[in-house]
Order: structure tokens, then sequence, then C-alpha cells
């Protein structure tokens, strides 16, 4: 079933600049994000374009900003980002920069390891991948260039001081526009933190840093990551690299946009209703979403609050499974300042024994039928695990129909009310169209008193109850990520499709770890993923039964991008 996808042309964006990457190919870009450097809170400058801008298209003031910062040498910086992309594109050295972002995490951290490439030439390979990428994309909205270059050129010499190799060392990675990022602009794609620069990392930034990884920059979402497209008033609209027409999803769209295209191996996440799953299952990847209360939340915007403390999990999106078996140890684990998180042992995915176990599936929820090809594609899947020697059955998980109404209720009980008015707190005047859709979706409120709020929290209770009860019988139960294929934008509101997030959802509302991985193309050249979910803290079981699809469909395939 796998195969390469077709690209399609761009729809035409509100804003079009026509500016040439380093490639040597012209491309649209989207509207104009923030430099992103450390310390940097000028106005904002065109994305995926360091070091190429055209000053004629910019207003005076960014004219004189133009990644001309304090902490930034503009001439050092624009000449680096032009050798890298002379370097990308002279025929020898081209292919070694092709080598280089179509490895996976793994793989570059062995490399670097084993000197067969530096941690500058991967930085500098990747990089220049973002800028040829990003304007037909506009996924990476902060490039954080000169910063990455100083921490290759550092993992560098602590190996050639003979320092032992960290978990990630040298490895790039890109971070979710909700996750703050010390010194970078973190807005969570509303007006009003179009300015604000976090003081300190997120937990899991802090973490990946620790362990060796270089941060390339930040990367699109909706406005307060809500809503499954990626669109926002401050940076734009971000495309699917198979289909630039059609949205990568959301809320971490930007992530999964960019990982694809080969810009970065490794991106940092968020799923509060499918948001790394859903976007990974639109763009061919694999994702991770843990179990809830294995990783910290700190410094996430927004702060997770009320029924979505429950079901807000940072996550991760890579190209390949082994990419998340191997981040989520660096990452996992308590800070003591999200009170959430439990100390609980991981195992080892490599240890898992598929043979033997027990399986349910099911490709029809109830409230939302597949395409025949995800029909399709969910049977395939369970005849590969049982030739692996599970024992396969076809079961629905109970109340599996009830799942979106249950989540809406939860998240959305209050009509939008206090969402708004956290807004105006923010100083956010006005909201993104795709996020009015988000807010005036549920505009009736599911808890108009105490009663009401109760009742619900009951039926979300009662869930749970009956779904774990079912997971008893079995090791992991296999499922659509959602009904359908990417579609096209400003879509993802349709009640139809709507509907069929409860595929997604559904494991937000347990809490259960789930691997979403591709296994084929649709007849319109789109990924297809699947999603199998595993019993709390067992990440490693998830991950194992994700491998073995990767290996029996052959994972992603990248785009004709």
């Amino acid at each position: 079933m796998a195969g390469r996808a077709k690209s399609a042309t761009s729809p035409s964006p509100p804003l079009r600049l026509r500016l040439r990457s380093p490639h040597g190919r012209r491309g649209p870009c989207g509207p104009l994000p923030a430099c992103g450097e450390r310390g940097c809170a000028a106005p904002p400058v065109i994305p995926g374009l360091v070091g190429t801008e055209d000053a004629s298209v910019l207003t005076p003031e960014r004219r004189a900003h133009v990644h001309d910062t304090p902490t930034i040498d503009r001439r050092t910086l624009l000449g680096g980002i032009a050798t890298a992309a002379a370097v990308a594109a002279s025929p020898a050295r081209g292919t070694e920069a092709n080598a280089i972002t179509a490895a996976s995490a793994g793989e570059l951290a062995e490399a670097i390891r084993s000197r067969r490439y530096s941690a500058v030439e991967v930085v500098e390979a990747h990089l220049a991948r973002i800028a040829a990428v990003n304007p037909r994309l506009n996924a990476v909205v902060q490039v954080t260039a000169e910063s990455a270059r100083r921490e290759a050129a550092a993992a560098d010499a602590a190996l050639a001081r003979g320092e032992a190799p960290k978990p990630l060392h040298g490895v790039p990675v890109t971070i979710k526009d909700t996750l703050e990022t010390a010194g970078v602009i973190c807005t969570g794609g509303t007006l009003g933190r179009a300015g604000f620069v976090p003081k300190a990392d997120a937990t899991a930034v802090a973490r990946l840093r620790a362990a060796g990884a270089i941060v390339l920059g930040k990367t699109n979402v909706p406005e307060l990551a809500g809503a499954l497209e990626t669109d926002n008033l401050v940076y734009g609209r971000t495309n699917n690299p198979y289909d630039l027409a059609r949205t990568p999803g959301g809320s971490s769209g930007g992530e999964a946009a960019i990982v694809a295209a080969g810009g970065s191996p490794l991106g940092l996440g968020t799923d509060a209703g499918g948001s790394i799953r859903v976007p990974a299952h639109y763009c061919g990847l694999a994702a991770l979403k843990p179990t809830s209360g294995r990783i910290p939340r700190t410094g996430q915007f927004p702060r997770p609050m009320g029924a979505r403390n429950s079901v807000f999990h940072v996550s991760l999106i890579a190209r390949r499974v082994d990419d998340l078996a191997l981040a989520l140890p660096v990452v996992a684990g308590p800070d003591f300042s999200d009170y959430t998180i439990v100390d609980m042992p991981l195992r080892d995915p490599r240890a898992v024994v598929l043979r033997g176990m027990k399986l349910a599936y099911f490709d029809d929820d109830g409230a939302s039928a597949p395409t025949p090809e995800i029909a399709a594609a969910i049977r395939s899947a369970a005849r590969a695990f049982a030739e692996a020697g599970l024992a396969v059955e076809e079961r629905r998980l109970p109340d599996a129909d009830k799942a979106a109404a249950i989540y809406y209720d939860m998240t959305r009980g209050d009509g939008g009310a206090g969402t708004r008015a956290f807004l105006r707190s923010i100083g956010t005047d006005r909201i993104s169209p795709l996020f009015e859709q988000s807010l005036n979706s549920r505009a009736a409120p599911a808890m108009p008193d105490i009663t009401a709020a109760l009742a619900a929290f009951n039926r979300w209770d009662a869930f749970r109850n009956a779904q774990l009860a079912f997971l008893h019988g079995y090791d992991a139960v296999l499922s659509p990520v959602l009904p359908y294929v990417a579609p096209p934008h400003g879509t993802s509101f349709d009640p139809v499709l709507q509907r069929g997030a409860g595929y997604a959802q559904n494991h937000n509302l347990t809490g259960w770890p789930a691997v979403a991985v591709r296994v084929g193309t649709s007849p319109e050249g789109m990924p297809i993923g699947l999603q199998v979910a595993a019993h709390p803290w067992r990440e490693d079981v998830a991950l194992a039964l994700g491998r073995h699809l990767e290996a029996s469909f052959g994972g992603f395939s990248p785009p004709a991008l």
C-alpha cells in the first residue's frame, strides 16, 4: 500500500511575496513571523528565508532589522546560510546533504558519534533544507540559525576533546510554538503573545538540550492549539507537503510539515485531542502520545487547566518509530513542577515479544464511518499482526461512538466563554477565523450549572471505566487515527469531520499511550496512518506494535516537494 504521494499547487495565501530560495527556486511565503533568535523581540521577518531576505519587500522598520540584532552578526549570519545553501546545491555535496536530511534522528546521532558527519554539517544541511522548503510550507515560523550553529560547533568540539557523546548529541530538533524556549518568541499562535519572549525553556525542551539536541526553530500552530488544522493571525497558514492545498493537521501541524519535508528529524509537540497523531496521519509520520502523566507540561502555553489538564500530553513526532523510542526516555519523568507527572519506569520496546499478544481492532467507531481505503488499511494491518503471531479480534471499544461528544462537553463545556476571557486577559483583541469556528462550534454551554458539570464528569468517568475494563482482555487496540485523509484547508470544523475526531480524542479521554504510523497512501496521493493504543504506562508495547506496522508497510515515504 505504501507509495510516494504527489504534491499539488499551493492555494493563494493572503500575502504573496516572491522570494528566491537558496536552491534557486521561487515560491510564496506566508505571513511574516518574528525573527526568533534568542534575545530578539524585533518586528517580523520572512519565514524560512534566513539569509535570503529581499529588503525591498520589507517595511522600513523590518528592513532595518533583517536579523541584525544585538545577539546576531548579520554579515556572518547571511554568509553562513548562503554558504550552507551553496554547499547543499553543489552536485557532490548536495547528495550528501540530501542523505543527511533523509536520515533518522538515531542514524544522525550515530553518524555524529562515529565522526562520519560533524554536528555542523548536520545542522547546516537542515538549515538549508528549511530555507528551501519553508516558503511553500510556512511550517517553521522562527529559525534560530545562529544559536544552532554555535551549539553544533560546541558539540563537535566536545567530541574532539574526548567527551562522551550524549544520547542526541548534535541532532537537530524543532519545537512547537506552544512550548516555551528561552530567549525565543513563543506566541501560541495568538496576537496577544506576538512579542512574548520566555525566560526559560519548557521542561521537555530543556531535557532535549541537555541530551545534546540542537534546536533549529519553532513551528506553527493554530491559535491556542485549538484546531486540527494550522492557521493563525500571527504567522498564517501552514501547508501539507504532500498537497499544498490541504492542511497538515493541528495543532502540531508545523512540526509535521517540516519533519515530513526533511527540515527536522525529530519534533516536540503536544496532543490534547489528536494534536500529534492527526498531523502524523496527515503527513505520513510516526508519532507518540504517551500515557497521561509521563512527560511534564511545564512551560506549555496555554497552561492546561480544568478538564484539559487530564487530556493534554507533551508528545513526539518523527519519520521513524525508533526515534520516538530514542527520545521518550530523554523527556519523560517528574520535574516537580507539574504535579500530574508520575515516576513510572520506562520499558524497552525492543524487549517486547509480539507473538502471543492479544489485539482488538475496529475500523468504524459507530459515529463516523471511515473511507474505504482506511477501512482496508485497518484490515491489512490486522492481518499483519495475525501473521506475526498475535491473537487478533475485531471488537470495537465500548462507547467509542460517544468519544467526540464527551470530549467536546469536557473541553468546551462553557461554550467558549472562559477561553474568550483568557484571550482578553493576555491582550488578544482579534481572534483568527479558524479559532472563531472552534469557539462557535460549541456556542451553547454544555455545563450551564454545577449539576450539569457534575453529570458531564460522571459521563467521562463511566466512559473511562468501561474502556479500561475492555482493555483488561487485550494488550492493545488498533484503530484509525481519523476516518479520512488530510482535507482541504479551512474545512476542519465541518460537522462531519468533527464527528470523526472521536477516534483520536478517545485516547486523550482515557490517557492511554498511542502510537500513529503510516501504512499506505490514498488514491489522492495522501498518507494513511493508523494508531495502536496500549495499557497505561506501556509505551513499549505501543512502540513495538508501531514498529511492526512500519516494517510491514514501509512507513514514511517522502513527499515530492
